[in-house]
C-alpha cells in the first residue's frame, strides 16, 4: 500500500467515524429540545448536558473536515467555516480570527484545521489563533500569555520522528497531507506565540 493509499484510508476512517457519530448526537440534541419544550429542561443539569452535546457536535463537524476525506474540488463557504470555528470556541479558552475571504478549497481548509489542532496543543491555557492567506500560502499565528513548547513534537512537521500519542496525531497527519498537496510546512514556537505556515 502506498503512502497516498494509507492517507486515503485514514481519511476514510475519519469520515466514517464522524458520520456514524453525527446521527446519535443529533438525536440526543433533539431529545433535549423536546424535554425543554415539555418543561423538563430548565435545570442546571439539563443545561450542562445541552451545552456538552452542542460542543461535541461542533468538535465532530470540525474533525470531519480535519480528519475526513477532501476529494476533488470540494469547497467550504466562508460563513460555514467561521460558524464552525465560533462553535468550537464557545465555552473554551481559544478564540479564532478567520481572515481568508470567500469560499476555500476543502483540502486547504483540512490543512488549516489540522494546523489549528497542532496549535491547540501549545495553548493549554488559552489564546487566540489568527488564520490568514497571502500569495497562495497560509499562515496560522497563535498568541498567548504563555505556551507549552515541545520542539521534538513540533519537529514532526518537518520530518522528525518523535513518537506520537493519540492526542498528537494531527502532527503526523499535517506533515503527510501537506506533502501530498505539494506544500512544505514551516513552524516556530516561543514562550508566548506559535506559528505554522504551509
Amino acid at each position: 500500500m502506498t503512502q497516498d493509499e494509507v492517507a486515503d484510508l485514514v481519511a476514510l476512517v475519519g469520515s466514517r467515524l464522524c458520520h456514524d457519530l453525527v446521527s446519535p448526537l443529533g438525536a440526543i440534541g433533539n431529545g433535549l429540545e423536546l424535554l425543554a419544550m415539555a418543561g423538563g429542561g430548565a435545570n442546571d443539569e439539563m443545561q450542562l448536558v445541552t451545552e456538552s452535546v452542542a460542543h461535541a457536535n461542533a468538535r465532530l463537524k470540525f474533525f470531519r473536515v480535519a480528519f475526513g476525506q477532501a476529494a476533488g474540488d470540494q469547497r467550504l463557504g466562508h460563513r460555514e467555516i467561521v460558524a464552525l470555528l465560533d462553535d468550537i470556541a464557545l465555552g473554551g479558552r481559544l478564540s479564532f480570527d478567520w481572515q481568508p475571504e470567500g469560499d476555500q478549497a476543502r483540502r486547504e481548509v483540512k490543512l488549516g484545521f489540522l494546523a489549528v489542532l497542532c496549535l491547540e496543543t501549545a495553548l493549554p491555557w488559552g489564546g487566540r489563533i489568527i488564520i490568514s492567506t497571502a500569495g497562495g500560502g497560509w499562515r496560522l499565528a497563535a498568541e498567548a500569555r504563555r505556551t507549552r513548547p515541545d520542539p521534538d513534537l513540533w519537529a514532526r512537521l518537518d520530518g522528525g520522528t518523535a513518537p506520537l500519542a493519540p492526542a498528537q496525531v494531527q502532527f503526523g497527519l499535517l506533515a503527510t497531507e501537506a506533502a501530498r498537496q505539494g506544500r512544505r510546512s514551516g513552524w516556530q514556537i516561543t514562550a508566548t506565540s506559535a506559528e505554522i505556515t504551509f
